[in-house]
């Protein structure tokens, strides 16, 4: 069993290598081969080698198609005669793995059933990524382009929701610009040290000109560079004191401007929500919808997932019905952590149906976090 260290990006093993994050946190992973076997710390049911080849099979078909699963279906994959599936699928109703909906007599996985699918089951497929897929975000010069990029790549990827949770702003800065809007608004442009550009506009008593600009963000630069806008703040009287009192007037809106900025808490992209209107197991129903498009709304319960699993190890699988964090039952959300010169910084993911190809979602989410990773250690 091989550990994988926490926000380590895997240069050996990035874009087209085929090779998966350990599950680690709550899932232990055994690999032979591209197969994982990851183990829960979770009482799953004991069951025979029949029974497990059956719920795999039922649920890989129901993935396939939607439709609920008879036992004369299996009994066509099977060396078994329909009444002898029908014994086994009783005793996986029991277990609490499928159920039959009342308006048929075929099976469908409950979200146990899929927890002991993802869990003991799946076999992850080996995924390569094609150049033009992954391009943008591996050129991004900004943070902020990479990140989007990656939102939008896993949801054109897997045609659900990509989400990506971004790190909270550096309160530090490298660098400041004024730019002159009108007579009464400068921009303040603020470059973090990671090469990220955060805009604000500030109201001024009096227009200034572009050498009077010019000269304020000098001084700023010169004597405040690297430094935290909290201690810039505790300092800046006596700095300022050898200016003009319009020119400190100046300085000091610009202190307060980029400390809210820094200041400013995690941030989330979404890419994608609309492809989930194509999904048949949610859109059919609008209570579903209006739940779904109230989590992409309001974002408390999605920030919550993302953050717990910033502090987990590798690719996380959280099936509504069966994780409290997923407020919905019909939906599952795949997530990765990614960082910056191995530190964790954030967290990405896809939020799909629970009847999803887990097993090519799952590295698609692994891959571009790595990439994320590479994209935002390599571009400072």
């Amino acid at each position: 069993m091989r550990a994988y260290q926490k926000g380590k990006a895997d240069g050996q093993n990035l874009p087209g290598m085929g090779r998966l994050a350990d599950y680690m946190g709550p899932h232990i992973c055994l690999r032979d081969k591209n197969r994982l076997y990851p183990k829960r710390f979770l009482k799953m049911p004991a069951m025979d080698d029949r029974a497990r080849a059956l719920l795999k099979a039922l649920i890989e078909r129901y993935i396939a198609d939607g439709q609920p699963v008879g036992s004369r279906t299996l009994s066509k994959v099977f060396d078994l005669s329909p009444a002898t599936i029908r014994n086994v699928m009783a005793d996986l109703e029991e277990l609490g793995l499928i159920h039959s909906p009342h308006t048929s007599a075929g099976r469908v996985p409950t979200p146990r059933g899929y927890r002991m699918f993802v869990d003991s089951l799946l076999a992850v497929q080996s995924y390569q990524l094609q150049p033009h897929n992954m391009g943008e975000m591996l050129s991004a010069a900004e943070p902020t382009r990479a990140v989007n990029a990656a939102a939008a790549l896993l949801s054109n990827l897997t045609q659900f929701a990509g989400v990506v949770l971004t790190p909270k702003r550096a309160q530090v800065f490298r660098q400041i610009e004024f730019i002159r809007l009108s007579d009464k608004r400068v921009l303040l442009i603020i470059v973090t040290p990671d090469g990220d550009v955060q805009n604000r506009i500030l109201f001024v008593q009096r227009d200034y000109a572009e050498a009077e600009l010019l000269e304020a963000g000098n001084f700023f630069n010169m004597h405040f560079a690297g430094k935290s806008f909290n201690a810039v703040r505790q300092t800046l009287s006596t700095e300022l004191a050898q200016l003009r009192e319009d020119i400190s007037r100046l300085m000091q809106a610009a202190v307060e401007a980029s400390a809210e900025a820094a200041e400013d808490g995690d941030a989330m992209v979404i890419s994608g929500e609309r492809k989930l209107l194509d999904v048949t197991d949610i859109a059919s129903d609008m209570d579903r919808l209006r739940k779904m498009f109230s989590l992409f709304e309001k974002k408390t319960d999605l920030l919550q997932l993302l953050d717990v699993s910033s502090r987990a190890q590798g690719v996380q699988i959280y099936i509504g019905g069966d994780s409290q964090l997923v407020p919905m039952e019909e939906v599952s959300v795949i997530t990765a952590p990614y960082g910056v010169d191995g530190k964790v910084v954030g967290t990405l993911g896809v939020i799909g149906p629970t009847r999803m190809a887990y097993e090519r979602v799952i590295p698609i989410v692994d891959i571009t976090a790595r990439l994320l990773s590479n994209a935002l250690s390599h571009n400072q």
